[in-house]
């Protein structure tokens, strides 16, 4: 059976949801009708923008740009605060009537979804029809417009969403892709970003078509394993599956915001590293271990992606998840700055599950391995005894931190 997934994506939606409360109180004006966006304080005008109207848009504003450009590429331009606990609860309201068709759903930020069709396409005319019946229930329920792309993967379904907006249903199928994915500026490839767009550019690549007719080992040569993503990507090519909310919810994870964004891997990493001690500590915890691992990145303009890679044995151990995570990350980073970072893992069984070893685990020598367990087994002892920051890795230790050290020992010396 072919399958068919959907992408469902609410149009502006920080500012489409702040739209529909507003009328709902009796606002006389749509802010989606004028140069409007969600940003930070209207009177410093500080923060970037987080939503814009299609009016605003024409003046070239761009989601993730500071507020001050903003308003001096429009000066008229409207602008109102956010509000995430409406934006929660909107959210919420939102999965629920999807839920309505099936329970099939992976949410991949506030804003969007991916859906499993596959099973329940036989109840409709067609695919379309059915988008159709959800997109417009969604407007006339709730007051706010989505876009649906169909196709027979995530990255196609996703791609698919982004055609013409608001408010429309779209295909993108791989007999598809030549006529209406190709043509397109490279730099609307999924996971394209700007560092990768400059490196496209300097391999005269200017489009998706140019992308998925180039040379795999030169891109590779250029762009290592996030140049070979993306040109997978380019081809239609994208062998995830959706995820829903039923799995997730078996699996143990972390994800943090930080306070700046990350710019260097070795920044993301220094924050996994972190991720991978509390997710290791709440497995142990529960004694259970994980057979699935994902990384989840959000970057600065709120966009999500995320990674994930099975394990040929279920784990707890702190190295192990760091290591996958760091392995996982530089397979899908785009080398744009970082706002939220995640480790997740799934597919959980009892720690004290027997496991069957390959031949290749059994000829593998054990003294590292015991080595590496004792002294993981120490640490957590010692941080259930006296607290989480007891022992600390010294990669994780402050430069400030250092430089006391380095002061306190220079005065001993004199």
């Amino acid at each position: 059976m072919t399958p068919i997934i959907f992408h469902i994506d609410v149009n502006s939606a920080f500012l489409s949801w702040t739209a529909a409360e507003q009328l709902k109180k009796g606002a006389k004006q749509d802010i989606r009708t004028i140069p409007a966006i969600i940003g930070g304080d209207q009177k410093s005008r500080r923060g970037v923008v987080l939503a814009k109207s299609i009016p605003a848009k024409k003046y070239g504003i761009r989601t993730g740009e500071p507020v001050a450009n903003a308003f001096r590429k429009c000066p008229n331009l409207v602008m109102e605060p956010p509000d995430h606990k409406m934006y929660r609860e909107r959210s919420r309201l939102l999965m629920e009537y999807l839920k309505s068709f099936t329970r099939d759903i992976q949410q991949v930020s506030v804003d969007e979804c991916y859906m499993d069709f596959t099973q329940i396409a036989w109840k409709y005319p067609s695919t379309v029809e059915a988008a159709l019946i959800m997109k417009d229930g969604v407007k006339k329920k709730f007051g706010f417009t989505v876009n649906i792309g169909i196709s027979s993967n995530k990255l196609l379904a996703k791609m698919a969403s982004d055609f013409e907006k608001p408010d429309k249903v779209h295909t993108l199928f791989p007999e598809e892709i030549r006529e209406k994915m190709w043509p397109l500026p490279i730099g609307e490839l999924f996971m394209a970003g700007k560092s990768s767009v400059e490196t496209f550019k300097k391999l005269e690549i200017y489009t998706i078509g140019d992308l998925a007719q180039a040379d795999p080992d030169l891109i590779c040569l250029h762009m290592k394993s996030h140049g070979k993503k993306l040109w997978e990507f380019a081809n239609g090519i994208d062998n995830s599956t959706v995820h829903s909310v039923q799995a997730e919810a078996k699996g143990v994870g972390n994800s943090t915001t930080l306070a700046e964004d990350a710019v260097t891997a070795e920044e993301a990493k220094k924050v996994l590293r972190t991720l991978a001690k509390s997710v290791a500590g709440r497995l142990k915890k529960s004694d259970q271990k994980a057979y699935m691992v994902s990384t989840e990145i959000r970057y600065y303009d709120f966009q999500d992606i995320s990674h994930q890679k099975q394990l040929t044995k279920p784990t707890d151990e702190e190295n192990v998840l760091y290591e996958t995570a760091c392995q996982l990350f530089d397979e899908a980073w785009s080398g744009e700055p970082i706002r939220l970072l995640g480790i997740r893992t799934a597919k959980l069984v009892d720690s004290s599950e027997p496991v069957q070893l390959s031949i290749f685990d059994i000829e593998l020598p054990k003294p590292p391995d015991e080595k590496h367990k004792k002294l993981n087994k120490a640490m957590d002892e010692i941080r259930t005894k006296y607290g989480k920051d007891a022992v600390v890795k010294a990669s994780l230790m402050k430069k400030s931190t250092e430089k006391k050290a380095r002061r306190y020992y220079d005065k001993k010396e004199l």
